[in-house]
């Protein structure tokens, strides 16, 4: 397993994704692919040689809610464990975990509201 508690990635998640992925297209010097989501796309960030950096998606459906900030993601080891500690410690978790296993993921809150995503890798 790749290191526990490492920033694996970030995404933004607005109204308003075209727009904000064209910004940072033009400010930070990012491209994009596209992720089918149905009826529409979220899109993947990558540098100019292809790597993946953060995701920029539309909130809505499982998005909707979801801040409009650049939440990171934190490697785990173990999402439900982490997730049962987290509310023990006074956390909320905010959305159920996306899948199961390899690749899983959680937004959680901070007992003094910061929010961040916890993903099983």
């Amino acid at each position: 397993m790749e290191q526990e508690g490492k920033i694996i990635s970030a995404d933004l998640t607005v109204h308003e994704a075209e727009q904000v992925r064209n910004f940072y297209e033009n400010v930070i010097g990012w491209e994009h692919s596209e992720v089918n989501m149905g009826s529409y796309n979220d899109y993947i960030m990558t540098t100019k040689d292809g790597t993946p950096v953060a995701g920029v998606c539309h909130q809505v459906g499982s998005n909707e809610g979801l801040p409009p900030v650049w939440m990171v993601y934190f490697q785990v080891s173990d999402l439900n464990d982490s997730l049962e500690t987290c509310r023990k410690l006074g956390g909320k978790v905010l959305r159920e975990p996306g899948g199961s296993g390899c690749g899983s993921f959680a937004v959680i809150e901070y007992p003094a509201g910061a929010i961040c995503a916890l993903s099983q890798m």
